[in-house]
């Protein structure tokens, strides 16, 4: 199995697991997600049409306003929310995001989650240590038979 650890600064506790989507723009709180769908529908962002619903957000942080608390609450509530956050740039914005989507979240990696995790690979999230366990694409547990 081909799998790499990263280790960040835990924002919100809890274990997950899924498969991730990863962007490598950042996600405007204002007008940039379909809070009931968890769809990025910002014009110019390149998961435009793309759900987090049920997948482990990887991205480098908020942009915007501070909607992102309103947006991430409103998916949390539709059962749109991610499983997992996992950001490089710590704001408020991320925070309260990640805070009300009451979901496991982590920042400020020893490596740059960016370049190690793809769209697709499968990955667990120890939200209480701050470790995420990378199962590259080819051997995540969806693909094996």
């Amino acid at each position: 199995m081909n799998s790499v650890i990263l280790r960040g600064r835990p924002i919100v506790g809890g274990y997950a697991e899924g498969e991730a989507l990863v962007t490598s723009q950042e996600i405007s709180g204002w007008g940039g997600v379909e809070a009931a769908s968890g769809t990025i529908i910002e014009s110019r962002h390149e998961l435009r049409g793309e759900s987090f619903k049920g997948k482990v957000l990887v991205f480098p942080g908020a942009k915007g306003s501070s909607g992102w608390s309103g947006i991430f609450h409103t998916a949390r509530l539709a059962g749109a929310a991610p499983k997992a956050m996992l950001f490089n740039t710590m704001t408020s914005k991320a925070a309260l995001g990640a805070i009300v989507t009451r979901v496991p979240a982590i920042t400020d990696f020893d490596q740059d989650p960016l370049s190690v995790i793809h769209t697709g690979d499968w990955l667990k999230i120890d939200g209480d240590r701050g470790v995420v366990e990378v199962i590259k694409r080819g051997d995540s547990p969806r693909t094996q038979v």
